[in-house]
């Protein structure tokens, strides 16, 4: 044996025999080997994700290798990059995302049909071969569809391609909160600088600047400094621009320049995939019932499906139990009621909206213009759309065919009283335990 190094890759073979090589590639291509104290073999992880999750799942077989190897019980260390940097003087430069985003990348990602454009549009962006009709890229869809793990990756593929690239992530209420800490307080070069000077600006949520004035009116301008210095934008949302009621139009304008693309809840195919990956990752070893039976149950999102594995990976490391459609059916039952949990149809909300104004269905659904119809009518459009998803084209129809944009009406409308009036506020959510109640 030669050096540490030899050390590890023998190490490296038993974990190979005992989970996948997908899951030892995975979580262990960032490992440096630093030394060997007296009772403690030292490694280097600066991916903090990655050495998390080692720490968690894979010390105890770490150890029975190396006691394997030197016949003695040896404890592990893994540093971060500040913890190497304590221990030798020297900090290791790993440029990518966020704090915490390691994870995340291109390659962890799993493409379906639902995300496929937005798979192939981040990618593109992230490698700088984007057209510019490509800016801004805006990527949109309901929470728990790979919206941020797409950002992360830009981030960490784009500052490998280009390193000298200035990246800045920000999530649209922290933008917010900076907008009032610097500008507020007389030092908005200062937070212009920040954001105006970057190569690649990555805006995740940034439906929470809508109906904020004067943060809309500056991001307007910084997203026109970086639009005219050819410089790329990637936006995420919960919805597209022309549904965000209280947006300004200038912003909804240049939102829609360049690539909409939208993420959709997975088909089963594509969670099957994401079950198995993530397994293999996590060194989980499912049975194809497990799989299929968490594939046809948990529907969302991929982050239901995620909590789902870190459930079962729980449930086995604990009490040791087979997994199987049975045992896995225990481990995750609270999550099963969550996710079969009921969504409420239109005619329901709209009866519980007759119900608390004293209206009739008919009067809702129709066209009278008496005050107490119009703001059922309104309310009752506004909590089919976010209670059951429904397009706007499709909550119109409820209406007597309405419109688009008379539905587009309403939902601003509602908004911007919720905003205002504290009481109504209070009536919308009244209205929502309501409906909920009757699951």
């Amino acid at each position: 044996m030669n050096s540490y190094a030899d050390v590890w890759k023998i190490v490296l073979d038993r974990l190979k025999a005992q989970f996948s090589e997908l899951t030892v590639q995975t979580w262990f291509d960032e490992i440096d080997v630093v030394t060997l104290e007296d009772s403690a073999f030292v490694l280097h992880c600066g991916n903090r994700f990655k050495k998390n999750m080692i720490e968690a799942r894979f010390s105890k077989e770490i150890k029975a290798a190396l006691k394997d190897v030197f016949s003695a019980d040896l404890e592990v260390k893994i540093l971060d990059n500040e913890q190497l940097e304590a221990y030798h003087g020297v900090r290791p430069d790993h440029p990518g995302g966020p704090e915490g985003s390691e994870g995340f990348t291109f390659e962890t990602f799993v493409i379906g049909p639902q995300n496929k454009l937005a798979y192939a549009a981040a990618r593109s962006v992230a490698e700088g071969s984007a057209s510019k009709s490509y800016n801004p890229l805006f990527i949109y869809g309901d929470s728990g569809l790979g919206k941020t793990h797409l950002l992360y990756a830009i981030s960490h593929q784009h500052a490998k391609t280009f390193p000298d690239h200035k990246i800045v992530y920000v999530k649209g209420d922290d933008f917010i909160n900076d907008y009032v800490m610097l500008v507020r307080s007389g030092r908005a070069e200062e937070f212009r600088a920040k954001y105006r000077d970057a190569d690649l600006l990555l805006v995740d949520d940034i439906q929470f600047v809508a109906g904020k004035e004067q943060v809309q009116i500056e991001f307007f301008y910084t997203f026109n400094a970086l639009y005219e210095a050819g410089h790329q934008i990637v936006l995420t949302s919960d919805r597209p621009p022309r549904e965000m009621t209280l947006l300004d139009d200038r912003l909804r304008t240049r939102f829609e320049w360049g690539l909409m693309a939208d993420v959709a809840p997975p088909d089963y195919e594509t969670r099957l995939a994401i079950i198995k990956n993530r397994a293999a990752i996590m060194g989980l070893s499912l049975p194809d019932s497990v799989t299929e039976y968490v594939a046809e149950n948990i529907t969302s999102n991929v982050r239901q499906i995620e909590g789902t594995l870190n459930k079962i990976a729980a449930y086995w490391d604990l009490l040791g139990s087979q997994l199987d459609e049975e045992s896995v059916s225990r481990a995750i039952e609270d999550m099963l009621k969550k996710d079969n949990e009921f969504v409420p149809s239109p005619a329901l909300i709209i009866a519980q909206t007759c119900k608390y104004y004293g209206v009739d269905e008919e009067t809702i659904r129709g066209k009278n213009q008496g005050r107490d119809a119009v703001n059922a009518r309104q309310v009752s459009m506004y909590l089919i759309r976010r209670m059951s998803n429904y397009s706007l084209e499709e909550i119109g129809k409820e209406f007597c065919g309405k419109d688009h944009s008379t539905v587009l009406h309403s939902l601003r409308k509602v908004e911007k009283q919720m905003r205002e009036d504290p009481a109504f506020a209070e009536t919308v959510k009244d209205l929502t335990a309501n409906i909920n109640a009757r699951q």
